[in-house]
């Protein structure tokens, strides 16, 4: 059974992106950027170890990789944000992430089981939420959609769960 038009247009109240695709909100973009700060550290680890290697100025050294691996960092997270797309059409829930290795995740309609919304601290700060809709399979069988505006995310819980109802009734 698929869901009614007017159901689907009720879960996806902006104006699409492109061919339908939602954005996230525009204040979810610090917590991406601070998911991808560990990456700083990845920089500059190595920084450290050159510098106790080739007994190189280690405050310097290890001062300028932090501060390369903060502004690659901040454009990871600014990208990740800006390429994080979600779509609710007939056929289930699509999600898009990325550009230079794009990874589109197609949830269909009669494979979800259950649905949670999730928020942080932080999330529920900037009124977010995490959508999760775990389907049929294994256990690691579920499907995350971080930083969706909070009023978004219960909306689409709301009309995945209805589509759980009318497949227990048939």
């Amino acid at each position: 059974m698929s869901l009614p038009s007017d159901a689907i247009d009720a879960a996806a109240p902006r104006a699409p992106a492109d061919g339908g695709w939602q954005m996230l909100p525009a204040r979810a973009r610090p917590l991406f950027v601070l998911g991808a700060l560990p990456l700083a550290l990845a920089v500059a680890a190595p920084a450290f170890a050159l510098s106790a290697l080739f007994d190189l100025p280690r405050l310097l050294l290890v001062g300028l990789a932090l501060l390369a691996g903060l502004a690659f960092a901040v454009g990871f997270g600014l990208r990740s944000h800006r390429y994080a797309r979600w779509r609710l059409d007939a056929q289930g829930l699509a999600i898009r992430r990325g550009r230079s290795w794009l990874r589109e995740t197609r949830v269909p309609l009669n494979r979800v089981q259950h649905l949670d919304l999730k928020q942080g601290p932080l999330q529920r700060a900037r009124d977010l939420a995490t959508l999760v809709v775990y389907t049929a399979g294994t256990r690691h069988s579920a499907v995350h959609l971080p930083n969706l505006d909070a009023e978004d995310a219960r909306r689409l819980r709301d009309v995945l769960g209805e589509q759980i109802d009318h497949d227990d009734d048939a």
